[in-house]
């Protein structure tokens, strides 16, 4: 018998329910490991009538699983991440999605997105920061390197930038 379609079933059924009644339908599911729990995860955090604690569990669900999904479905959950990270309506989802996109770095547009939040100077300084990070992340590709090379005369990331540049052994624009 397949356990997986009663409980997609009740999580469906709770749509008018608490926050609290839907995480626990999706908690029921934690330690499932199916593709169709990955598609409900995409499903959840698409939906902007959601709660944000529910979204915010899509998005921590969905970076734990990604890395042992295939890669057409590892870009999709990256395109569905950055689409939140540029949603400004809420804010703590926006972090969790900065620091989730940090394992899907290899997918595309990944790293401009983060690069985007990166040097956006109307962001708060913590979506900023953790964007930063999260393409860190990424390692020293060349895409990655012009990115933070770019990044070096930000006032606030130019410090971070020239130091993870020189941890990479590479120089700066500005020391080359």
């Amino acid at each position: 018998m397949d356990e997986l379609r009663p409980l997609i079933k009740a999580y469906r059924s709770r749509a008018s329910s608490s926050v609290q009644s839907r995480l626990d339908a999706l908690m029921s599911m934690e330690q499932i490991h199916d593709r169709r729990v990955v598609m409900l995860l995409l499903d959840v955090l698409e939906d902007r009538r959601e709660g944000e604690e529910v979204r915010m569990y899509a998005v921590q669900q969905l970076r734990y699983r990604g890395p042992l999904v295939r890669p057409a479905l590892q870009r999709k959950i990256a395109h569905r991440i950055g689409d939140v990270l540029a949603d400004r309506s809420m804010p703590e989802l926006r972090l969790q999605a900065a620091v989730a996109l940090g394992d899907l770095t290899h997918c595309p547009d990944v790293l401009t997105r983060l690069d985007a939040v990166c040097l956006a100077q109307d962001e708060s300084i913590d979506l900023r920061y953790a964007a930063f990070t999260s393409l860190e992340r990424a390692g020293p590709t060349p895409e990655c390197v012009d990115l933070l090379r770019q990044m070096t005369t930000d006032d606030t990331l130019g410090r971070s930038a020239r130091s993870v540049l020189a941890a990479w052994h590479l120089a700066s624009p500005a020391s080359a």
